[in-house]
């Protein structure tokens, strides 16, 4: 009788994307709201002399100052503990 094949052997219909809004959804209420990515690139773009991980101000230092603290700090911590590893232990 030979073996019938588990995946069907044509092909499905291709789905493609739609940007028409869903019939669910109120004609008065945005789909996906303001688009922020030229004001964003306005920021980024400015030649104010600043690295772009610190462009956006305050939270963007305060990030920047405790990784920098965190990432010290745990040198300073693993080299401390592999010199007190690394003496003899006296009994």
């Amino acid at each position: 009788q030979g073996l019938k094949p588990l995946v069907p052997t044509e092909s499905p219909a291709p789905i493609f994307g739609t940007s028409k809004l869903a019939p669910d959804i109120p004609a008065a209420e945005p789909f996906l709201g303001k688009n922020k990515v030229p004001d964003l690139q306005k920021v980024f773009q400015k030649s104010d002399g600043l690295p772009v991980h610190l462009k956006r101000g305050v939270p963007d230092r305060m990030l920047y100052r405790t990784t920098m603290a965190l990432t010290i700090g745990g040198t300073i911590y693993c080299l401390v503990a592999l010199y007190i590893a690394s003496q003899p232990k006296t009994q």
